[in-house]
C-alpha cells in the first residue's frame, strides 16, 4: 500500500508512441522509481490519457498512426499548457520549426541517449512549477535581475540596448526551452518582421559578443540549427 502511495506521488510521463521497442524502452528508463509512467499507442488513446492521468510531461512522437502528433499537440494546447517533449525520426528542419510553434517545449531526434532526455525531463519539469520565473536568474557567471533590469557578468554590468534586454528577458523566461525564430521574432518585433530572420541573428550576435565570454563558442545561449534558440538553464 505504502509503495502504491509513493508511485502516485512520482512525477507522471505520459509516452504517446505507437513503437513497440521504443515504449519499452522509456518504460525500463523511466519507471525505475522516479516517474509513473503511462503509455498510449495512438493519437487519440494519448489524448484520452492525457485527460485521464493529467501528466506532468508528455512524450510524443509526431509519426501517429491516426492523427499526426503536431495535430496532438495543438488539442492539448487547447487546455492545457503542461510540458510537450515531441520524440520523433523526423530530422527536417521545418518539421522541428512547427511543432515547436504548434506548442511543444522541446525536440528530441530518435536515437536519443537516455541522459539526455531525462535532462529534459527535468528541464522541463522544473520550469512547469514555476508560475512565474524567478526574480533573479542566475548561469555560470550570467546574473540577469528582472525586477532590477539589471545584467551582470563576473560581477561586472552589461549595458544592453532595450531591445537585447528584452531579448534576453524572453530567453531568461523560457530558459531551457528551444525558441524558434519566429516565435521570438513575432514577441520582441512583431508578425511584420517574421521574414526577416536577420534582424534576430545580428541582435543575438550584439548579445552573445556582450555577456559571453567568447562570442563564437557560446555557452549560455545556444544555437539550434535552423530552428532557434536556447538559454541554458544550469
Amino acid at each position: 500500500m505504502k509503495g502504491e502511495e509513493a508511485k502516485s506521488n512520482l512525477p507522471r510521463v505520459l509516452v504517446i508512441d505507437d513503437e513497440v521497442a521504443i515504449q519499452r524502452f522509456l518504460k525500463t528508463a523511466l519507471d525505475t522509481g522516479d516517474y509513473s509512467v503511462h503509455l498510449a499507442d495512438s493519437a487519440h488513446a494519448g489524448l484520452a490519457a492525457a485527460v485521464a492521468v493529467r501528466p506532468d510531461v508528455i512524450l510524443l512522437d509526431l509519426g501517429l498512426p491516426d492523427l499526426d502528433g503536431i495535430e496532438v499537440i495543438r488539442r492539448v494546447r487547447e487546455w492545457s499548457q503542461l510540458p510537450i517533449i515531441v520524440i520523433s525520426v523526423r530530422e527536417r528542419e521545418d518539421e522541428k520549426v512547427q511543432a515547436l510553434d504548434a506548442g511543444a517545449d522541446d525536440y528530441l531526434t530518435k536515437p536519443f541517449g537516455i541522459g539526455e532526455l531525462l535532462a529534459r525531463i527535468k528541464v522541463a519539469l522544473r520550469r512547469s512549477l514555476q508560475q512565474a520565473p524567478e526574480p533573479v536568474f542566475q548561469v555560470g557567471e550570467l546574473r540577469v535581475d528582472l525586477p532590477h533590469r539589471r545584467v551582470t557578468v563576473r560581477g561586472e554590468e552589461v549595458q544592453l540596448t532595450p531591445t537585447e534586454y528584452e531579448l534576453l528577458r524572453m530567453l531568461v523566461t523560457h530558459a531551457g526551452k528551444v525558441l524558434t525564430h519566429s516565435q521570438i521574432l513575432r514577441q520582441i518585433w512583431g508578425v511584420a518582421y517574421l521574414e526577416q530572420p536577420h534582424v534576430l541573428r545580428v541582435n543575438i550576435s550584439n548579445l552573445r559578443r556582450k555577456i559571453e565570454s567568447d562570442a563564437s563558442r557560446p555557452r549560455y545561449i545556444l544555437t539550434e540549427a535552423g530552428v532557434g534558440y536556447r538559454l541554458k538553464s544550469e
